[in-house]
């Protein structure tokens, strides 16, 4: 069998309502320029959505055929025992042009239950946003369902939920249960458990015109939201130059971030995991027991667990988000 390398994929354009075109033109995406483009899914085990292969001899293939082939060689003994051939996290870049919905997203149990489906753990980090920019995260006093209910449908709603401005390298984690909106004129990179189970509570009123109207899941999303104040919607971190510093740690997925001007060895074999490397800014070049493989702005790029032992050689400088489980 020839030797696992590290994997690039074709981002894949969600086309939305909210979107924009910032993604083609920050990222170089090779999307159409006139599409509204809100997200590229950059790994996706989503099925309908599974990632094809964009580099090596592996070019062509979806993730899945390539685990089927590798096994626990790119997810980690551990994690194929757990997930079978599904990759067990999403990325994303996403371009919001306007604001979206108001929304909640499922436990496992939950998603278990209702769709025989992973709920939704995510993060958000920050990558460019405009004046007045800001996320809406969590509520701003103690609610009830009931005044929940009477709030969508007076278009009140807005004035319970935790308005929180932003700016690059501000980064959020986003539990099940915790209402929430990526407010316009803002693009962010986001890591989240495989899963695409949104409850939308609230549109802006965009659900009643029938050009943009969407399903919307009240009564669904009723009994999953966490009704209590917020107050720490955002994470706090130093920035460490050429020290990995940690973003967020979940049973869904760890993240650090790595804003670096010279080489740094990452020595991630113990964890029995892939690692998967976003570069937000320069470039770097990546290099392997065996080989190397360059990363650029926009670019995603996947370690298999059989040689997460790497050095990130920064091209003269890069700032990238580093992910495993």
């Amino acid at each position: 069998m020839t030797s696992l390398y590290p994997l690039k994929f074709k981002p894949q354009p969600k086309t939305s309502v909210w979107g924009g075109h910032k993604l083609c033109t920050l990222f170089n995406k090779p999307f159409p320029a006139d599409d509204k483009i809100g997200e590229s899914w950059e790994i996706s085990g989503v099925q309908g959505y599974v990632s094809v292969v964009a580099n090596g001899f592996l070019k062509g293939n979806t993730i899945e055929e390539v685990i089927e082939i590798y096994l626990g060689e790119l997810l980690g003994d551990r994690l194929y025992d757990q997930f079978g051939v599904e990759i067990p996290v999403l990325v994303k870049l996403i371009d919001a042009s306007e604001t979206l919905s108001v929304q909640v997203h499922p436990d496992d149990a939950t998603a278990r239950e209702r769709h025989n489906a992973y709920g939704k753990t995510e993060m958000w980090y920050i990558l460019q946003a405009d004046e007045g920019a800001g996320l809406y995260v969590g509520f701003n006093r103690n609610l009830s369902p009931a005044e929940l209910y009477e709030r969508v449908s007076r278009n009140t709603l807005i004035e319970a939920l935790n308005f929180v401005p932003v700016e690059p390298g501000d980064m959020f984690f986003i539990a099940p249960g915790t209402i929430h909106a990526i407010g316009q004129g803002i693009v962010l990179a986001e890591i989240q458990q495989t899963s695409d189970i949104t409850y939308r509570v609230y549109d802006w009123g965009r659900e009643h015109n029938p050009a943009t109207a969407r399903d919307m899941h009240l009564d669904m999303a009723i009994d999953v939201i966490d009704y209590t104040r917020r107050t720490d919607v955002k994470t706090l971190y130093e920035h460490r130059p050429n020290t990995p510093v940690a973003l967020a740690r979940s049973l869904h997925f760890i993240t650090n971030l790595l804003e670096i001007d010279r080489p740094l060895e990452r020595n991630l074999s113990d964890n029995d995991s892939f690692v998967i490397y976003i570069c937000l800014e320069g470039s770097a070049t990546i290099e392997y027991p065996f080989g190397n493989e360059s990363i650029i702005k926009g670019e995603t790029l996947l370690i298999p667990a059989i040689m997460s032992d790497v050095t990130v050689i920064p091209q003269p400088a890069a700032r990238l988000l580093e992910t495993y489980l």
